[in-house]
């Protein structure tokens, strides 16, 4: 796919100015501020002084309101994994939609995703569709408590797992409340949590196996599941251990608690899902993002036997699961198109890209003399203003200098035509020359940062 822009596209995406102080996003901006709290309806889009509002996006590049294009490295939170606007995706798209777009009936755009996504993984026996992560999550870990029939599930401290009271917990603790690295604090994210919620999560600390077993020791009987982001974005986006993976796994099995793999983010990484790397098969898996083409989607995948909790000819149905819009057609073909054009191949090519990216950053911050490193894996990498890969949330927490300085960093970025939130997401649509070019602006930042000491 040829990632030039096209005559619409013929603004610049080198050495944009400062967003100006008059403009048609601030106008949509200040619209915007007299109905939604804040201005928007997720906090990802802000930025200072007005958020930039999109006109159209095309391959890896999308243009705003204001005639501007900028390079793609956030692609919608990863969640367009051929950029925007990819040909065989609008095509099958628009042909569902003048079909229409939801009905009250199954549909066979439901059965043909279904079958492509048990097809790319030996442990995804029977797959449920849902409309986001985030509802995956919670899918996930209410079909663990209905199997095991316990109450609590484990977590890493720092991992972010959606919206969902109790995979919230610690998920932004501090430093003042997270508490001793043997016993990490039940850290409730949203003002008035209930209690309750914080009591029924075990937090355990990323990467530490001696200390992550010895909690999960300590309620082994009530645990239906541990729940784990295998290259936790929050957390560093540093890849797992796969000791810790494995010891992780096999606790669960020899305890009668479910191994939850969530896979919202890193089911990009490898055809069957990160979890194949540590050749692993997850009781369940969550989904979301990428599966989509586009579109809200979630999932849920897993062993048969767990899955039947969500069967309604059960003879005893535990989970009831159901959604207006869960497996509308829409989404339903969309995503299989888009999953059926990232096979092996493609894969492979925009790993090479990530990777390509991660070196270049890296060589970059020694030219440079930059404290900064990149971790990440796949197509996903994040850079962090620190000397080392951090292995951990605690490792990953930044300072107020290095906040400041990835701020600075980001901010001259933006200002060179480049969209990404510190963590940067690949696209099929990209090529060596897109990743190079962050790369260059990446250490002209480093530079900056450098000279004012």
């Amino acid at each position: 796919m040829s990632t030039k822009p096209g005559p619409a596209e013929a603004a610049t995406t080198q050495g944009i100015a400062s967003q100006p102080k008059s403009s048609r996003s601030l106008e949509l901006f200040e619209r915007a501020k007299k109905v939604m709290p804040g201005g928007v309806s997720r906090n990802t889009v802000l930025r200072s002084p007005y958020p930039p509002y999109v006109s159209f996006g095309r391959g890896c590049r999308v243009t705003d309101v204001d005639g501007v294009t900028r390079i793609d490295f956030s692609n919608n939170m990863a969640s367009l994994i051929h950029g925007h606007a990819f040909p065989p995706i609008v095509e099958a798209a628009a042909a569902q939609l003048a079909r229409g777009t939801a009905f009250m009936m199954a549909t066979e755009a439901e059965v043909l995703h279904a079958e492509h996504m048990c097809s790319r993984s030996a442990g995804f026996d029977r797959i449920r569709f849902v409309n986001s992560g985030s509802e995956a999550v919670m899918a996930a870990v209410k079909a663990a408590r209905a199997f095991t029939g316990r109450p609590m599930i484990a977590k890493a401290e720092g991992a972010y797992h959606g919206s969902y009271d109790y995979v919230e917990t610690s998920q932004e603790s501090t430093p003042q409340n997270w508490g001793s690295i043997d016993h990490p604090a039940n850290v409730p994210l949203v003002h008035g949590a209930p209690r309750s919620s914080l009591d029924d999560v075990v937090v355990i600390p990323f990467n530490d196996i001696e200390r992550s077993i010895a909690l999960l020791n300590e309620h082994r009987s009530q645990l239906a599941c541990v729940l784990l982001d295998l290259m936790p974005h929050r957390v560093g986006l540093e890849p797992a251990d796969k000791a810790f993976v494995h010891a992780i796994a096999e606790w669960a099995q020899a305890n009668g608690a479910l191994f939850v793999a969530d896979e919202v983010m890193t089911f990009r990484t490898e055809v069957g899902g990160l979890q194949a790397r540590y050749e692993v098969n997850a009781d369940l898996t969550a989904m979301g993002k990428a599966i989509g083409g586009g579109f809200p989607v979630g999932a849920v995948a897993g062993r048969a036997a767990v899955m039947e909790v969500m069967n309604p000819g059960a003879a005893k149905l535990l989970y009831p699961l159901s959604g207006t819009f869960s497996a509308n057609p829409m989404t339903m073909t969309a995503g299989r198109v888009a999953m059926e054009h990232f096979d092996a191949a493609a894969v492979a090519r925009v790993n090479a890209l990530g990777e390509r990216a991660r070196a270049g950053i890296r060589e970059a911050a020694r030219r440079t003399g930059m404290c900064a490193c990149v971790a990440g894996g796949g197509s996903m990498f994040r850079v962090h203003m620190k000397s080392r890969v951090p292995q951990n949330y605690r490792d990953a927490y930044a300072s107020p200098e290095e906040t400041r300085q990835l701020k600075v960093l980001l901010d001259h970025l933006f200002d060179e035509g480049f969209l990404l939130v510190g963590t940067a997401m690949l696209s099929t649509a990209m090529a060596e020359a897109e990743v190079d070019s962050l790369v260059a602006a990446m250490e002209a930042g480093f530079k900056r940062i450098v000279a004012a000491g």
